[in-house]
């Protein structure tokens, strides 16, 4: 018997979250998940009148593939990856992700190859389809967030299946302040930022394109950063573990960029992946009312209650503020007490103050309100 979470998050994503219509097309991509979610999936695309493209794979195929392609084959899988994508209304993708470090062996040479290569794909599925990407439940995961693999999975289920309506109407307000602010300035242990947002635009994220949802976000304008960042999250990138990064800006571009934890050399290589990988694409603010604590999982860390989280590389079509890279790698500092603290001020007026905003039309995104 299956999961009745399981078909209700299946019909949440298909109806919700892509909002998927009749005739469409639509290709999923499993990674490490069970077959049920996978048949629960198709069940509802049906329903809706569309077509099912299904791709099922494990992370330790994947890492092989990566290890053994030359460069002519992986020119083939680009293009062949365009065509397919462009047959496609709508993206849906879940990763399981196993051992969550499986690509750490990946020579550096090979993975900034296969960035670029997929890059064009990715492009046209970000800005292109209706898309959705999330993670699955498994043990791997519930040691990362230091839980049993069974409250790990009700955990997950609560942040998934948060009610997004309420979610939506309350970011409404941020939404608004954001369009009208010119000046941000996040202040933090560690951080003093600066940067300009004004004509770029918000964008609310409140169940849809990721699950768990919960960020409004925009991005800087390219060259107005200045200052220093110190994240107080864990962070993954192709298998490759790093933590407490600090970068230092000087109009927009990152000038030093160092970790406590992980390899200097492989940090700076990600930023010279192309010369949009050392500015911004992405500023959000995250409000999860679920989602407490960093699991070095980005899908969940960046929708964590109290948090921002700023993205070294692509921007999006949407939020858009000219800077374009291989890579887009979510970043984030918590700014709860718990966690140092934070402050987040809009054109010299405190919004958001150790992790609770402060100004009365935001309030309602506050967890209490929420949860």
């Amino acid at each position: 018997m299956v999961d009745p979470r399981i078909t209700r998050l299946a019909e949440n994503l298909i109806y919700n979250a892509i909002q998927m219509k009749k005739g469409e097309n639509i290709l999923i991509e499993t990674t490490d998940t069970p077959d049920e979610l996978s048949t629960e999936l198709i069940k509802v695309v049906e329903k809706v009148g569309g077509n099912a493209f299904v791709r099922n794979t494990n992370s330790r195929v994947r890492r092989q593939a990566i290890k053994s392609a030359s460069k002519e084959q992986l020119e083939i899988q680009a293009e062949l990856s365009l065509a397919e994508m462009k047959k496609m209304q709508c993206y849906l993708a879940i990763r399981g992700a196993d051992n969550a470090m499986e690509n750490c062996d990946i020579d550096d040479d090979k993975m900034l190859m296969y960035r670029k290569m997929t890059k064009e794909t990715l492009d046209y599925r970000v800005n292109k389809t209706r898309w959705c990407v999330l993670r699955w439940p498994n043990p791997s995961m519930a040691q990362g967030a230091k839980m049993s693999t069974e409250a790990f999975e009700d955990f997950y289920f609560e942040a998934c299946l948060a009610d997004y309506p309420k979610m939506s109407a309350a970011a409404k307000n941020l939404v608004d302040l954001m369009n009208k602010t010119d000046k941000v300035r996040l202040v933090a242990q560690g951080t003093d930022l600066t940067f300009s947002i004004k004509g770029i635009g918000a964008v609310p994220c409140c169940g849809n394109m990721n699950i768990p949802d919960g960020e409004v976000y925009t991005a800087p304008v390219r060259n107005s950063v200045n200052g220093v960042i110190q994240y107080n999250t864990p962070t993954l990138y192709e298998g490759k573990q790093f933590g407490n990064i600090r970068l230092e800006f000087k109009d927009g571009k990152i000038v030093n960029a160092t970790c406590e934890s992980g390899d200097n050399k492989k940090l700076n290589a990600i930023f010279d992946t192309d010369e949009g990988a050392r500015y911004v694409g992405e500023f959000a603010i995250g409000f999860n009312p679920y989602v407490k604590e960093a699991m070095c999982d980005i899908l969940f860390d960046e929708k964590i209650a109290g948090s921002i989280h700023f993205t070294p590389g692509m921007c999006y079509e949407d939020a858009p503020n000219g800077n374009q890279s291989a890579i887009h790698w979510d970043l984030v500092l918590i700014m709860r007490p718990e966690f140092g603290g934070g402050e987040i001020w809009f054109d010299d007026k405190l919004i958001r103050k150790d992790g609770l905003f402060v100004v009365d039309e935001l309030k309602c995104l506050n967890p209490e309100q929420l949860g």
